[in-house]
């Protein structure tokens, strides 16, 4: 059955605020058992938070746009006594901590079933609203955590197909808890200066499809991860992402740095990663461990951006394992590999360990590499953020591979070039310390 929001009051002209009529049409649509809700082609519907029902379908058609409200008191769903969060007092790139649970919402579901967001429209998350400190290189929010675009929590069998998402201010889609979930065919278009604006996070999630995406975010793209408001939810496992194209100014994928529980079972494949400051990112801060990851048939070009403000130093690959805190009881990165990839860039792989028992069994096979210098910003470090280190940033210079507490690493089939005008500014090929077994192309490193 086909549910209207006109027929509940919706006007549609891109100015009247249509959310009670927006929200009354959905909870219709659930009363009766469910069908779908149609948002018309040609009609911008200003909403605040929208509360999805299970056994529901929303669906916008081509042309059609559901746009976040201009007033933050209507995305306050709860009543909470203030009506944003605190007013940032340092950069988000300095202190980024977040427990996964926002307090303003704009799209929401909790403990529900079958929802569907559908079609060839737009939802569109009124970026502008949520500025604060403006730079060349960046856009901080004026307050944290701010709007995320979906928030959809401990949904089961959940779709998203073909619809796009765009000016998010915060990130974009976190699914937390969910499992059986479909991500097919989606667009992520947002300000590549805008802080915080990741695409796609899997939070405590299970049995996971995304496919045949197209991201392009600040910050992280699909972004893995374990937060510690949802412990309850158990391991972020049992994942697929396939045939994705990415752009982001942090990294592309990532697993973290929120990292409370198990991260496991999780293949990427067939995706191409395209001017991004980390290609491949695994960030262990806390307690869970990674493993059981296949990384294959991926080409990675990485470049730098501008430092401070984005995490990375244009890593195709990137394997950190440092404590948050002091007191941390650190988990492992383990049984990962790497096949047929082909990366370009800036810089090599890095592999940075508290000691060589947080990274071990790591396996790259017919991996390319090609280093030549694309940008004038500097780079001149190692980039450990965020972690209880008081240098986090540490000085040294590009590297095919850079290793520091690892071990049980192979690779196999390697091959490394460093264009000529950017060979002086590589001082040393690999730079291994506190490693243990490591080979290359049958050849001991230590």
């Amino acid at each position: 059955m086909n549910f209207y929001p006109e027929n509940y009051g919706a006007v549609g002209d891109g100015t009247h605020n249509d959310t009670f009529a927006l929200q009354a049409c959905m909870d219709a649509c659930h009363k009766n058992g469910g069908g779908r809700i149609i948002l018309q082609g040609g009609k911008t519907y200003r909403s605040g938070t929208l509360v999805l029902r299970s056994f529901t379908e929303l669906h916008l058609e081509m042309g059609a746009t559901l746009k976040a409200s201009d007033c933050l008191e209507d995305f306050n769903l709860f009543q909470e006594k203030a009506a944003r969060p605190a007013d940032i007092s340092v950069p988000s790139y300095a202190d980024c901590t977040y427990s996964g649970q926002p307090t303003l919402f704009f799209l929401y579901a909790k403990d529900s079933e079958y929802i569907s967001i559908t079609g060839s429209g737009r939802i569109d998350g009124n970026e502008e609203i949520f500025y604060g400190n403006i730079t060349h290189w960046h856009i901080d929010g004026s307050f944290y955590p701010r709007v995320p675009l979906l928030f959809l929590e401990h949904v089961t069998h959940l779709t998203i197909r073909e619809v796009t998402l765009q000016r998010s201010a915060f990130w974009t889609t976190h699914l937390v808890g969910c499992n059986d979930v479909l991500i097919d065919g989606i667009r992520i278009l947002n300000n590549l200066k805008l802080a915080n604006c990741d695409g796609i996070d899997p939070d405590h999630c299970q049995n996971v499809r995304i496919c045949n995406c197209h991201l392009e975010t600040a910050d992280d793209g699909i972004v893995f991860k374990n937060t510690a408001g949802a412990m309850q939810y158990g391991p972020c496992e049992n994942i697929t992402v396939s045939n994705c194209t990415i752009i982001s100014t942090s990294a592309a994928i990532k697993f973290g740095t929120e990292s409370e529980a198990p991260f496991r079972n999780i293949i990427v494949r067939g995706c191409t990663i395209s001017h991004s400051n980390r290609g491949i990112s695994l960030m262990l801060r806390d307690q869970g461990c990674m493993e059981n990851l296949l990384f294959s048939d991926l080409t990675i070009e990485t470049r730098a951006f501008a430092k401070p403000f984005w995490w990375g130093e244009a890593e195709p690959i990137a394997l950190t394992a440092v404590k948050r805190r002091e007191d941390t009881r650190l988990g492992c990165i383990r049984n990962v590999t790497f096949r047929n990839i082909l990366c370009r860039g800036e810089n090599g792989i890095m592999l940075y360990g508290e000691d060589s028992r947080c990274i071990q069994d790591i396996s790259f096979d017919h991996v390319s590499l090609e280093l030549l210098e694309t940008t004038d910003h500097p780079k001149d470090c190692r980039d450990l953020r965020p972690c209880a280190r008081e240098e986090q940033l540490l000085p040294g210079s590009p590297a095919i591979l850079f290793a520091r507490g690892a071990r049980d690493v192979i690779f196999n089939h390697l091959q490394a070039a460093i264009s000529e005008g950017y060979a002086p500014k590589v001082l040393s090929a690999y730079d291994l310390e506190n490693c243990s077994a490591i080979s290359m192309n049958g050849q001991s490193l230590c």
